[in-house]
């Protein structure tokens, strides 16, 4: 379901890139709604509606000759409504016009120097005072020919249409990926297609999304009750939040401690939930329930689907003691859809199972309210403050429906949890007292599998290794590695080996994401 039916908008015509969400994502920022749809239901019976203003084509992992395939109406193309094609997309629009694209000897992946060859209102401040600007490559087929009345704009070495243009039927087409941070400028050259050449007006705020999800949930949900899975993390707050201003007394949030949450975070919850918003809240203490049921597991899979089953057969048990109890409110965000599954349809690869959306059961007894599901966690936090959250709750870092049972690859005990906690809370206390916390986008302990020998006082131990992560990052899709001083993290290290019996050694994780996920499991 669209977050926006009247808004003028431009749609990303999704060809399954891992990047489409990242196109959405930079065109919202720039205050202009806009919606994904697979390509698969662009068909003939597909029209265009009126308010929308510009069409992007994503990338994807097929090639333009798998015309069976690939599925686009060609009246799409044919339309007045200015294009936009990058990578695959840009080849689709140079076949359909007449030129040529071949498979070359030559790939082209990672970062590119791009030499401009023509002026664009495409490219109006996006190269340097040379000429020249570093763009994101990811492809191995090139186009060989333009088609007819269209003009090459830019080259690089081994791709020489990289820009192309037709600016008379308002088509243009960009091998690199323009989203992609390491595009340098990418978000002008994005911004120069939404205003200068689609002539869209900016539509899209916080302020705008509290009021259209508020009035989507009072439709949705009518006069029937919702319960909501509140864990205190930032985007059950926000949905908790949004729920309580849409329908007030018809939401009853229920909070389950699973064992599996930060140092006395069920406590907190409690305080923030029930006493200062004064939202309804049924506490359920389900600790030895789901340490039971994940005991001796250690498939990272099975552990989200057990925790995501156990948690719905929780809720459905206590609505049954609610009547007209109809919907379950979820704190699911766009990028929980992308990395579980292909929310458009496309050939989209699966990453994992979240556990709002993975571990849901077939014959669910509830219906689903999920009003974050198309919205970026940037923008969950700017609703949040909209909706009058504090900031101290809007500014917690993510943390993971299946909790610090992620966070210790391996099988789970109640040992480990312990020395868990401890060793997460000494690590984020720490991050505060040298406000780094703030600056960081997720940080966290873990508990790997592994014991090493380590040496304490004139005794030998042979304890855990405890791993912290520290990362930063704009959307949780792509992340690097926070770099703390070498005092920090020595300082660190020795308060949680000093304090925390069970860990003798502490190692910090220093890869990205890709080509690691930020979660350990």
């Amino acid at each position: 379901m669209p977050l926006e039916d009247n808004l003028q908008k431009i749609i990303i015509i999704d060809f399954g890139s891992q990047f489409t969400q990242l196109i959405a994502r930079k065109i919202r920022e720039l205050g202009i709604y806009c919606e994904i749809i697979s390509h698969n239901k662009i068909n003939k019976k597909y029209k265009l509606e009126k308010n929308v203003k510009g069409l992007v084509l994503s990338g994807g992992p097929l090639n333009v000759y798998q015309s069976k395939k690939v599925k686009l109406n060609k009246n799409i193309l044919l339309s007045k409504i200015p294009v936009l094609g990058i990578c695959f997309g840009h080849q689709i629009i140079s076949k359909f016009y007449g030129g040529h694209v071949k498979s070359s000897k030559t790939r082209e992946f990672g970062l590119a120097k791009i030499r401009k060859t023509k002026n664009s209102i495409l490219t109006k401040n996006f190269f340097d005072k040379k000429n020249l600007n570093n763009v994101w490559m990811s492809h191995a087929d090139h186009v060989t020919k333009i088609p007819k009345n269209f003009k090459k704009i830019a080259s690089t070495k081994d791709s020489k249409y990289t820009i192309i243009e037709n600016s008379k039927l308002k088509r243009f087409g960009v091998q690199f990926h323009p989203e992609v941070t390491h595009t340098t400028k990418g978000k002008t050259l994005l911004k120069n297609f939404v205003f200068k050449i689609c002539k869209a007006k900016k539509n899209w705020s916080s302020k705008h999304q509290k009021n259209n999800l508020i009035k989507k949930v009072k439709n949705q949900v009518g006069k029937d009750k919702v319960i909501c899975a509140l864990s205190g993390g930032v985007d059950s707050s926000v949905v908790a939040q949004l729920l309580n201003m849409s329908v007030g007394k018809q939401l009853k949030c229920i909070f389950v401690n699973t064992g599996l949450l930060r140092k006395n975070e069920e406590r907190q919850v409690v305080d923030t939930f029930k006493k200062k918003l004064k939202i309804d809240l049924i506490y359920v203490n389900a600790e030895k329930l789901f340490l039971s049921k994940l005991r001796n597991i250690e498939d990272p899979e099975k552990k989200r689907k057990i925790i995501g089953n156990l948690f719905i057969k929780i809720f459905e048990k206590y609505a049954k003691k609610i009547k007209n109890v109809k919907f379950l409110a979820q704190g699911t965000l766009y990028p929980d859809l992308i990395e579980s599954k292909s929310v458009t349809g496309s050939q989209t690869s699966k990453i994992k199972s979240h556990h709002n959306v993975g571990g849901l059961p077939k014959k669910m007894k509830l219906k689903l309210v999920e009003p974050l599901r198309l919205l970026f966690k940037d923008e969950v936090r700017k609703l949040g403050l909209e909706l009058k959250l504090s900031k101290q709750i809007i500014s917690r870092h993510p943390f993971p429906g299946p909790g610090l049972a992620i966070r210790m690859p391996g099988q789970i005990t109640k040992e480990k949890i312990k020395i868990l906690k401890e060793a997460d809370h000494y690590f984020i206390n720490e991050l505060k007292k040298e406000n780094l916390y703030n600056k960081i986008w997720q940080a966290y302990a873990a508990l790997l599998p592994v014991k090493t020998v380590g040496v304490m006082g004139d005794n030998r131990t042979y304890d855990y290794i405890c791993l912290l992560r520290a990362i930063t990052s704009s959307d949780g899709m792509t992340a690097d590695y926070f770099d703390f001083s070498k005092k920090f993290m020595q300082n660190v290290s020795n308060k949680i080996i000093n304090n925390i019996k069970g860990i003798n050694r502490v190692v910090y994780d220093v890869t990205s994401k890709p080509p690691s996920t930020i979660e350990l499991e």
